[in-house]
């Protein structure tokens, strides 16, 4: 059974950093592609970024470009999203997601497997 646990969400004041992490369990990590997601509130969820299987060529919304880093340590089984220079509109719960493939997409739908989300909190 697939589980995904993120955690290092937090409340944080507009310019901060934060780090994000996803432990993933019951596949095999090193050959999915994982994807970081968020909900602001009450809007609907959008990509943020996602990782191929090794590593390589992350793909990133245009609104974090340059701001967030996403990586992957297969050793681990572990995800990350480096967040920096955040801004209130960051402000959104955020979830990791996998899906079993050698490819990668940015859309919701791609994605089969989800956390429980963590909480990120910007203020101005």
């Amino acid at each position: 059974q697939v589980q995904l646990v993120e955690s290092g969400g937090g409340s944080v004041q507009a310019g901060g950093s934060l780090t994000l992490s996803c432990v993933a369990s019951g596949y095999t990590f090193s050959r999915s592609c994982m994807g970081w997601f968020r909900q602001p509130p009450g809007k609907e969820r959008e990509g943020v970024a996602v990782i191929y299987t090794g590593g390589s060529s992350p793909r990133y919304a245009d609104s974090v470009k340059g701001r967030f880093t996403i990586s992957r340590d297969n050793a681990k089984n572990t995800l990350y999203l480096q967040m920096s220079s955040l801004k209130p509109e960051d402000t959104a719960m955020y979830y990791c997601a996998a899906r079993q493939a050698s490819y990668c997409y940015t859309y919701t739908s791609f994605f089969d497997s989800w956390g429980q989300g963590t909480q990120v909190i910007v203020s101005s």
